[in-house]
């Protein structure tokens, strides 16, 4: 056992040795466009238009083929997330004296899916994954093709959730972060794993921060949930 440990240690190493420049530079933008993100700040797609160039790249670079595709749709959502986000907050505005604290009105806020769109999103990930994993694996060198299309269509439905304030991005991200981790690993992208790792953090705070800002919304939810 401690052998392997041995061995992966000197993998890790010699990865990390063999790191492109870029890397940390598409960690840096990657790392504040979650935090914005989190905070609800238009500024965040701009991080996520840079990072996500980088990764195009980088992706290809390493035989993640589904991942490298996958950076061409994040900059596409980027630009439609900075659109759409133009005008909207879910921040309270100052209460008059007297009375609560209330929502700005505008287009868009946080708000929740139903049961059913949910179980339509999995399915369309699971089945999704399996026609793009099967023809990767027979018609391509792509490294982990099945775990590689699982994160990146699972990746296209959660980016989606969170550019029109779907609260439970959060949920589909920590599984995605997590598979993420370790096909990253795998790749020899030890920065880029290591950003995941406080993804997985990070997600977890976002979570409850969105959370709060939908109940404070809804005090008394019965069914809110936007298309």
């Amino acid at each position: 056992m401690s052998e392997f440990w041995q061995q992966r240690f000197e993998s890790l190493t010699t990865d990390y040795a063999a790191m492109s420049p870029w890397e940390p530079v598409a960690v840096v933008f990657a790392l504040a466009y979650l935090i914005l993100a989190m905070y609800e700040k238009r500024s965040c797609w701009y991080m996520a238009f840079v990072s996500t160039t980088i990764y195009t790249f980088l992706f290809f670079n390493v035989s993640l083929v589904m991942e490298s595709a996958l950076q061409v749709y994040y900059l596409l959502m980027a630009i439609y997330g900075w659109w759409v986000w133009r005008e909207n907050t879910s921040e309270p505005t100052s209460p008059a004296v007297g009375s609560s604290a209330s929502f700005e009105k505008n287009t868009m806020t946080i708000h929740r899916w139903s049961l059913r769109q949910h179980s339509l999103a999995i399915i369309v990930v699971m089945v999704l994954t399996a026609i793009s994993g099967s023809i990767l694996e027979a018609k391509t060198s792509a490294a982990l093709p099945y775990w590689d299309s699982f994160t990146t269509w699972g990746s296209v439905v959660a980016t989606y959730m969170v550019t029109r304030k779907v609260l439970e991005n959060w949920i589909y991200w920590l599984v995605i972060d997590g598979i993420s981790i370790f096909l990253y690993l795998d790749r020899g992208l030890v920065l880029t794993s290591v950003l995941f790792v406080f993804y997985e953090v990070i997600v977890v705070f976002g979570l409850i921060r969105w959370w709060g800002l939908w109940k404070q919304q809804n005090p008394n939810p019965i069914a809110t949930q936007v298309v």
